[in-house]
């Protein structure tokens, strides 16, 4: 059975028109980034943001309740690589910060089409690195959801590639593994999922791609290696047209040994533990939270 709250989210997802943003054949870019927060209100960011700095043609929002923490979340947000970090982004950050002993690392990357993925790639890049100047590697975990979760993907395999070391953990938020969005069994998922729809969600990948091959690891980490990877922990949303995706990641990474859990949304749509209201996004979020402090134990 859902709850009232997931059919009442349902309701609001359809009423505001997120499905029909991302119908079009040229993704409503400049129509979804209405929705962009790149510096949050209210007394909550005001008592506890640490700083705010550039790395490359990035925003870094430093968040923390405990100014002296030696702990460092980096959270990498989605948008379908042309906007963001949305409402729901910072609203996940302020859940986290409040029941966990981590300074957070808000990355606002540069978007697409102004930007491409290599650029992309490269900031996010240069984030880890600077993370890593002042942070243990061991002491440093990374968040994203939908095409941060990809970032985060593609990171670990560049990472895993130049013999740097790797983060203590990474959560993957309904990744997106395969820009190209070829897999079949999309098709059928598109008539369900209540947010994405296909053709918007690949005119957005080629805005992002440029000239890049959409089935290049850069942008589509399921054609790269999984061996070497970090902690993972994995939640995919069956109702979400990224899920067939999703779950041959979920196998090429247990072929490759990685220390992985999945979490499985039986009927829920596209990042589900960032949604507001719906407790089944509650009960998501407590086992990421619970995920990231269970780490704090461990290192």
């Amino acid at each position: 059975m859902r709850s009232f709250t997931f059919h009442l989210t349902m309701l609001a997802i359809k009423l505001k028109g997120i499905k029909k943003d991302f119908s079009k054949s040229s993704i409503a870019y400049k129509q979804i980034r209405k929705e962009d927060i790149h510096m949050p209100k209210g007394r909550f960011f005001v008592q506890n943001t640490i700083q705010t700095f550039k790395v490359l043609d990035s925003t870094i929002t430093e968040i923390g309740l405990n100014k002296d923490a030696h702990k460092l979340l980096l959270f990498i947000p989605g948008g379908a690589f042309v906007s963001g970090p949305a409402q729901h982004h910072w609203d996940t950050l302020k859940e986290i910060a409040k029941r966990s002993d981590y300074k957070i690392w808000m990355c606002d990357y540069p978007k697409a089409p102004e930007n491409q993925i290599e650029k992309i790639s490269e900031n996010i890049d240069f984030i880890y690195f600077s993370a890593l100047q002042n942070y243990a590697a061991n002491q440093i975990s990374i968040i994203g959801d939908s095409v941060g979760a990809t970032l985060i993907t593609a990171l670990m395999q560049r990472l895993v590639l130049k013999k740097v070391e790797l983060p203590s953990r990474i959560i993957l938020v309904s990744p997106v593994m395969d820009s190209s969005l070829t897999n079949p069994e999309i098709e059928a998922l598109d008539k369900v999922d209540p947010m994405l729809s296909k053709r918007g969600v690949l005119s957005a990948k080629k805005m992002c791609a440029g000239k890049t091959d959409l089935k290049d690891p850069i942008i589509s980490p399921l054609y790269g290696k999984f061996k070497g990877f970090p902690s993972t922990t994995l939640f995919l949303a069956q109702n979400d047209i990224m899920y067939p995706d999703g779950k041959l990641a979920e196998i090429k990474m247990k072929k490759s040994h990685v220390n992985i859990e999945v979490i499985e949304g039986n009927g829920m749509p596209h990042i589900w533990p960032f949604l507001p209201v719906m407790k089944e996004a509650k009960t998501a979020l407590n086992k990421i939270i619970e995920t990231i402090n269970a780490n704090d134990i461990r290192s």
